[in-house]
């Protein structure tokens, strides 16, 4: 057994005795920290922590942390981040004042990343995700999911499920994996939307379960995509291979997609820049997690998701990145947590505890990760010496990590 000790931590934040619960409402302005502390380390795992002044536990590895904090390791459960190339042309685009609706429809955005995605061999798309995949973990996320939803045929998308599984293997933290054949629909289908369900539903469905390549599956709810009642024929399909939904829905427009995710058992409803008052009650009773996506906002130049009021009203709230090539080309959760602290309203303490404790329970995660409690993974970041946890969202754009630890190392 590998003893791992971590002394002179100024504050270890988000510690706790037990797993913590899901988060709602109140109980996220709540960020529990150690000062002065050390950290205990056996493998994989976090084994006991405490105050300095005392005698220190025996350890195989000492490491000084010099008055800098530790933390959990960012959980982001929303991320597209195999694709086979960046869309800075869209960017563009967009600058000259067209709609990712517009350019959507002119057969870019999705369609044009499942293009080039279907020509892109898997060992390429394999060496291009994994790069990102460790930039990612470097800056701080210990945990993630990543979605498929860029092939847009069976092959396609069985291809961009392989990839994932091949980054789960390697990784040194967990990953999850979602089927997302159902994020646009391909230009071949456009005059017969039906023929393209019974795709997913008949020939999509089966391989993935068949092989194991996905944890849940998602739909994109939404006018450019696709629509209530075809989300719930996909949701009742997937249920028959154990698939849980974490869905797309209420980007642009609030469809009614809220409430028929939750009636289907969402483990999370991800998006919700635009909420109805329907929405909110529902979710304040709902089990399932609201996911704010920031970044997404941000990069569109749209509204923010009503944040402050979310968490007002009672729901469990997490916070992901939407890391993906057309709007979201940043996986940093950091950022994102800028931003919902800046753009969202919401406090520090709370975006801390939404992009930890409550990400790991968005991905099913929240007995293994998303805190400083014995037993679970010791998926940490030990910063350069800040002087308060509201600082890392005040300091978007400093690099305040000193180091990361996937699995005690």
């Amino acid at each position: 057994m590998q003893r791992t000790l971590i002394k002179n931590i100024d504050r270890l934040l988000g510690v706790a005795e037990e797993p913590p619960p899901l988060l709602r409402g109140k109980a996220l302005a709540t960020l529990p920290e150690l000062t002065q502390a050390w950290l205990l380390i056996e493998d994989d795992r976090i084994a006991a922590f405490g105050e300095m002044g005392g005698e220190l536990p025996r350890a195989d590895v000492v490491i000084e942390a010099f008055g800098g904090s530790v933390l959990p390791a960012f959980v982001d459960s929303h991320t597209h981040l195999v694709f086979a190339a960046w869309r800075e042309g869209e960017f563009v685009l967009r600058l000259q004042g067209k709609s990712y609706e517009e350019i959507a429809r002119a057969g870019g955005g999705i369609l044009h990343s499942a293009a080039r995605l279907r020509q892109m061999p898997e060992e390429a798309l394999y060496e291009q995700a994994l790069q990102r995949l460790e930039e990612v973990q470097n800056q701080g996320t210990g945990a993630l999911e990543i979605k498929s939803g860029y092939g847009l045929d069976t092959d396609s998308e069985l291809k961009m499920l392989r990839v994932i599984r091949r980054l789960k293997e390697h990784s040194a933290a967990p990953v999850k994996a979602t089927f997302l054949g159902a994020h646009a629909l391909p230009l071949a289908y456009k005059n017969d939307r039906a023929a393209y369900i019974r795709l997913l539903i008949e020939q999509m469905l089966p391989r993935v379960a068949a092989e194991g390549l996905a944890d849940y599956v998602d739909v994109f709810c939404e006018k450019v995509a696709f629509s209530v009642d075809e989300m719930e024929q996909i949701l009742e399909a997937s249920a028959k291979y154990g698939l849980k939904p974490k869905v797309h829905v209420n980007q642009f427009h609030a469809l009614g997609g809220v409430e028929a995710a939750v009636r289907h058992g969402a483990v999370s409803v991800d998006h919700l820049e635009v909420v109805s008052e329907r929405d909110l009650q529902i979710l304040a009773k709902a089990d399932t997690l609201a996911v704010i996506l920031p970044s997404a906002p941000f990069f569109l130049n749209d509204h923010y998701p009503p944040a402050r009021q979310m968490v007002d009203r009672g729901l469990a709230l997490a916070l992901a990145t939407d890391y993906n090539p057309g709007s979201s080309p940043s996986g940093r959760m950091a950022f994102s947590i800028s931003l919902a602290c800046i753009k969202c309203g919401l406090l520090p303490a709370e975006a801390l505890q939404a992009a930890t404790v409550n990400g790991a329970h968005a991905l099913e995660l929240g007995e293994l990760c998303g805190s400083i409690t014995p037993g679970m993974r010791a998926d940490l970041i030990l910063t350069k010496p800040i002087p308060s946890p509201a600082f890392i969202p005040y300091a978007f754009g400093s690099n305040w990590v000193e180091r990361v630890f996937l699995g005690g190392k």
